[in-house]
């Protein structure tokens, strides 16, 4: 495998860094003079050992989270353990549920010991770590794989969110749900990743028998889930079977917004959809679904 690589993106305002399956965007402002060349080369100092920190303990990472286990060595790995940590204690986590979240966390922090910056992100294959001084504003689209429009994500500095992720059986990793995409906003990006697939897993009807599930096993024979059940295949739901396997999700998303691991979140099933908390746009291609 090669190592890490980097490249400049557009006219300079965005830095791609790439390494195995590691996909980084980056982006950066701030005052000072060279802030974002300096935060830019932060970034790709710290990113070059990422992977290599990540899969030492590989094996621990893939096991199953209890509040017992013990933290790592690694910087990442210990994000990882804390975010998933979080939720050991009602469900089935391991530490690989916060991994893209924790590495983008630990890219920006890079930049911000570096460098004192205004605005910066690093998004990690849409798990996005965000950084804003006061009065800044951060604002980004949400999409289906298939390029449709979900509407947007707006926050400022005085929300408290520094973390979106999103998860769902579209998405690039396996669901044990059928939510197209959940999006979750929280306090950081470890934090989102956890709590999104915790959610779109949640999203389902787990009676159907015409949703198409396999062993995670069988599609990944390394994966984390074992041999537990991924969806594969959903078929077109009726509004009654959305509202259920949605309600599901909120239940689980309200949960987490009652005991402050999560600011907002949205959820997205074939053309209906939730949302909960702050942060999202509603006026913007969504349209309020008042049966959930």
């Amino acid at each position: 495998m090669q190592g890490a690589q980097a490249a400049i993106l557009g006219s300079g305002d965005r830095l791609h860094l790439h390494h195995g399956p590691i996909d980084l965007i980056i982006g950066a402002e701030g005052d000072e003079p060279d802030a974002r060349k300096r935060a830019f080369r932060a970034a790709f100092a710290r990113f070059g050992s990422v992977l290599d920190g990540l899969v030492e303990d590989l094996a621990q990472h893939r096991s199953q989270l209890t509040p017992q286990t013990k933290l790592p060595a690694d910087p990442v790995a210990q994000r990882m353990y804390r975010a998933a940590g979080l939720h050991c204690a009602q469900t089935f986590v391991t530490p690989m549920i916060a991994v893209a979240g924790s590495v983008a966390d630990e890219v920006l922090a890079a930049m911000l010991a570096e460098v004192q910056l205004g605005r910066a992100y690093v998004n990690n294959g849409g798990d996005i770590a965000v950084h804003l001084e006061c009065g800044a504003e951060y604002k980004v689209a949400m999409a289906q794989p298939d390029g449709t429009d979900l509407g947007r994500i707006r926050f400022g500095s005085a929300d408290g969110v520094r973390g979106i992720a999103t998860s769902g059986a579209q998405g690039r990793s396996h669901s044990l749900g059928i939510a197209d995409s959940v999006t979750v906003l929280a306090a950081n990006a470890a934090e989102a990743d956890v709590a999104a697939t915790l959610i779109a897993n949640a999203v389902d009807l787990p009676d159907r028998l015409d949703i198409v599930r396999q062993p995670a096993s069988d599609l990944q024979p390394d994966s984390d889930l074992g041999d537990r059940p991924v969806v594969t295949g959903v078929p077109v739901l009726g509004t009654a079977d959305c509202v259920i396997a949605l309600g599901a999700g909120r239940q689980i998303a309200e949960g987490m917004l009652d005991r402050g691991l999560i600011k907002g979140a949205a959820l997205f099933l074939q053309n209906r959809h939730i949302t909960l908390g702050q942060g999202f746009d509603r006026r913007q291609q969504l349209t309020e679904f008042e049966n959930v």
